[in-house]
């Protein structure tokens, strides 16, 4: 998990995926609170490539960090708010 964390664009994706609406023109009418972000959103939001951003879409997905939902053709991507909570808990407790 920490690993997922220790890159910028990484995180700055995790602070888009907080509050979709500010960072997101919604896709195809999909509720981006409900449903997610799709990556070719955070692809043209990072201003990458997509396989990149597929590749770190899919490193904080093996994390737990974000979720995944598959739709038609498309996935939608959210932040998985249990994990980041238990993270979070962790490291008060820890520190």
């Amino acid at each position: 998990m920490f690993k997922a964390l220790s890159n910028e664009s990484r995180l700055q994706i995790l602070q888009w995926l907080k509050e979709p609406e500010k960072h997101f023109v919604p896709h195809e009418g999909v509720d981006m609170r409900e449903i997610g972000v799709c990556v070719s959103q955070v692809t043209d939001k990072l201003n990458m490539t997509q396989s990149t951003a597929s590749q770190y879409l899919s490193i904080l997905q093996r994390a737990g960090l974000i979720r995944t939902e598959r739709i038609g053709k498309y996935t939608y991507y959210k932040r998985n708010e249990e994990k980041i909570s238990e993270l979070a808990d962790f490291l008060n407790q820890k520190l």
